[in-house]
């Protein structure tokens, strides 16, 4: 973890990471996002919206999302706030209408729209939002486990709590709190913190949740490290799967038998074959294959060629 930002900026910089990819479940945390962060301006007799947040990773998620799913009318800015903090500022212009549309947002009525959370993937994606937007948990080092996240809507803060209850992957249940003109939803228990960690997608957060807790607290390590072992077996699966879906990609708009690279074009074909595969095994099976010693560091390397190959096939 990096030390010289927060544990909350350290893990939604994480979540920003997992979703710069296009997927399905990206509107969800578009909703949510923009339901928390959006501030509504009229102009020229057009609804249009400003986002603001001092994470530029953050920035550029939102903004490339606003922009691949609804056009050009959005401008990303920044400027440097009285504390030399720098703040970045997205502007949705006459699109804004259209975008809250689509996304179902209600920003009167408080509620969340089923479309939007039909299933636990896009649940999780809702919850990833909504943490960029107004998240923060306590770093793990501290003795004061507490995750949070804070709403100027009671209603609004209620239908998360619900949010939480329909997710069947996890069992974690926040409380409901007010702190002056804010509905406060928490969670005190570190087994449901680290839980939420991987309901969101940040699984590195969540692996390195688990380590502090474990020097914390030895007593209960042998528990913590099936939990860890858990958070790599699934960020391997979900590393996997991503490889996959950019290797098909390279298939369908170039053809792997294009590869030049034959240590490139054999490890597309085993990844297909073994999609849950870890690096070292498949390094064991590009070493039988190649009847030459190939290394997990090798197969990294590679694999970071192959992604290049992706974006570069992908612009």
């Amino acid at each position: 973890m990096k030390q010289q930002i927060s544990f909350s900026q350290y893990v939604k910089e994480e979540i920003a990471e997992v979703y710069s990819l296009k997927s399905n479940k990206d509107k969800p945390l578009l909703a949510a996002y923009l339901r928390i962060n959006a501030s509504l301006i009229l102009k020229e007799k057009k609804t249009n919206m400003v986002l603001s947040t001092e994470n530029a990773k953050i920035a550029k998620l939102i903004y490339s999302k606003i922009k691949e799913y609804y056009g050009d009318d959005v401008h990303l800015s920044f400027v440097q706030t009285f504390k030399k903090k720098m703040m970045f500022k997205i502007i949705v212009g006459a699109i804004s209408e259209d975008i809250i549309k689509d996304l179902d947002i209600s920003f009167l009525e408080g509620k969340i729209s089923k479309d939007m959370v039909k299933n636990d993937e896009m649940i999780s994606a809702y919850l990833a939002g909504a943490f960029l937007a107004c998240g923060s948990i306590n770093s793990p080092a501290t003795s004061n486990y507490h995750f949070e996240m804070s709403f100027h809507s009671e209603n609004y803060a209620k239908w998360m709590l619900h949010l939480f209850s329909r997710y069947s992957g996890a069992h974690i249940e926040p409380k409901l709190s007010k702190r002056r003109d804010k509905a406060i939803i928490y969670v005190k228990k570190s087994q449901q913190i680290a839980d939420f960690l991987t309901l969101i997608g940040a699984f590195n957060s969540r692996m390195d949740f688990e380590n502090i807790r474990i020097e914390r607290d030895f007593n209960n390590s042998e528990n913590r490290l099936f939990n860890i072992d858990a958070a790599n077996m699934k960020k391997i699966s979900q590393t996997g799967e991503n490889q996959v879906k950019e290797i098909k990609y390279i298939d369908e708009h170039l053809g792997i038998k294009n590869i030049h690279n034959e240590k490139q074009r054999l490890l597309c074909e085993l990844r297909l074959e073994n999609d849950s595969a870890s690096l070292n095994e498949l390094a064991a099976l590009m070493s039988e294959r190649l009847a030459t010693p190939i290394t997990k560091s090798n197969i990294n390397h590679l694999f970071r060629s192959l992604h290049q190959l992706y974006l570069r096939l992908a612009q």
